[in-house]
């Protein structure tokens, strides 16, 4: 027998038991309003480098976030959200910088979502060559179509604002996950920089320069994939008491090869030099050049050695960090001459990526709820929950090849009754990673709850985090529907 569709809603008691005791840390813990207040205002040292955070969240999962505007200002004040402009309706703010602002917007005539950046006005009256380069670099952007790339849509302009229409990606930016993680794991740094590459490479391939490339211009998507954003948007680095600079300075300071100070223009090379900073940044936590002041900076970033990485992080191995080391070179003529070639560089530093079994050894090593076992080319993981139930689970690679191979981890729920149907589409709408969708299994559809990860780029906290919540998830689910514990 079964019973009416339930509220549309994950009900609190289903996931009260992962804020304390084995589950405290998995993702479904977090709790409402921990939300970072930006700060009122930036050091010199922050505006050198680091960007302030106006996270916005749906729910209690972040979006993403993005750099510091001219005064912060919080969805709820912002004149525009709500409104309609040109073909947009603008739902809510994601993010603020001062190039301008991010929102959440739906196109009216093709009901999709997507990123409407605006440029800001004080943007415009500072830098009056700023909208044109706008329109030159987004025209060119547009061209580049590419995984590891923001797709832009479209350029223009109403009511006076100047606006771009991007791909909208529901994750965080780089930037963010290094933040709430200190440092990523060396092979999973490395992959990650490796894909990032592999963007710039399709850039340069075009003729087209990034300026400004870091990790708040670099979005992660929730199965952990990196996509880089504002190509050619660089902000002008204004400085006026100090002397000797170039003119027309763009970029972000510390992200910034030694050459553009002496005032060479920006090329594939200085691309493939950020593009090491944020490596660095990635394997340490810290970027390698830091100073309180940009003409300190400079000199830092002209003739300091770069610091020894291996001594910093004793899991870089020596071929990553003679990698870094290449692309950290203080002359252009030392670096891998454009995207193409530090793509290749890095490819070839990662090589075979971990095999699945040690990636679970490290995951559950020390956890007594977790039992795993090896069926074949998959695995098979048992989770004893906090209130006695037991949930089984698979984890296994998909037959994709190479760089395009995911993780799959899924759980059975129980069979795929039609009358769920719609109660089921309603409630993946508020699962905040991965989802329920239907496998035939042994001749028979059945609900099942799934995730997926990149294989190269999947690290041992992921997937115990993904283990645990799609186990919790399926289990509620398995309960709810048919009040069995059997899967």
């Amino acid at each position: 027998m079964t019973v009416p569709p339930p509220e549309n809603r994950l009900p609190d008691e289903a996931l009260a038991s992962v804020e304390t005791g084995p589950f405290s840390d998995h993702p479904a813990a977090i709790k409402e309003g921990e939300i970072e207040s930006p700060a009122a205002g930036l050091s010199e040292a922050a505006r050198l480098g680091e960007t302030l955070l106006l996270p916005m969240f749906a729910g209690n999962r972040e979006l993403h976030d993005s750099p510091a505007a001219d005064s912060p200002q919080s969805a709820a004040t912002d004149a525009l959200v709500g409104q309609q402009l040109s073909v947009y309706r603008i739902i809510s703010l994601l993010g603020q910088g001062g190039m301008g602002r991010v929102y959440l917007a739906e196109h009216k005539d093709l009901h999709r979502l997507c990123a409407l950046k605006i440029l800001a006005p004080s943007r415009i009256r500072d830098d009056e060559d700023y909208v044109a380069r706008f329109r030159n670099e987004g025209r060119a952007a547009a061209s580049l179509i590419h995984p590891s790339v923001i797709t832009i849509h479209a350029i223009g302009e109403c009511q006076g604002y100047h606006f771009l229409e991007m791909e909208f990606v529901a994750g965080r930016s780089l930037h963010q996950v290094i933040r709430s993680e200190g440092r990523l794991t060396a092979i999973r740094a490395s992959v990650l920089t490796a894909r990032i590459a592999d963007g710039l490479a399709a850039a340069h391939r075009n003729g087209i320069i990034h300026r400004d490339l870091k990790p708040d211009n670099v979005l992660m998507t929730h199965q952990g994939i990196p996509k880089i954003a504002d190509f050619g948007l660089a902000k002008r680095v204004a400085h006026p008491s100090n002397k000797g600079l170039p003119e027309g300075l763009l970029g972000t300071p510390k992200f910034m090869a030694p050459e553009l100070f002496a005032g060479q223009p920006a090329g594939p090379e200085s691309d493939v030099y950020a593009l090491g900073v944020t490596y660095f940044q990635m394997l340490t936590g810290r970027v390698p050049y830091d100073a309180d002041s940009l003409n300190r900076l400079i000199a830092e970033v002209s003739t300091a050695p770069l610091p020894n990485v291996r001594k910093l992080c004793p899991d870089v191995t020596l071929e990553m960090a003679e990698c870094l080391s290449l692309l950290l070179a203080k002359s252009p003529r030392e670096r891998p001459r454009d995207g193409i070639e530090a793509a290749q560089l890095l490819n070839a530093v990662v090589g075979q990526v971990r095999d699945l079994y040690s990636l679970l050894r490290e995951a559950f090593a020390n956890d007594s709820h977790v039992q795993w076992e090896r069926e074949d080319r998959r695995f098979r993981v048992v989770v004893k929950l906090p209130d006695g139930r037991r949930q089984t689970l698979y984890i296994e690679p998909s037959e994709h090849r190479g760089m395009a191979q995911l993780l799959l981890i899924y759980s059975i729920c129980c069979p795929a009754d039609p009358a769920y149907y719609e109660y089921v589409l309603r409630l993946n709408s508020e699962i905040p990673h991965g989802g329920l969708a239907i496998r035939e299994i042994d001749g028979t559809p059945r609900f099942i709850m799934a995730d997926t990860y990149p294989r190269a780029t999947v690290d041992p906290e992921e997937i115990r985090r993904s283990v645990l919540e799609v186990a919790i998830r399926a289990d509620f689910v398995e309960h709810l529907l048919t009040g069995l514990d059997q899967h």
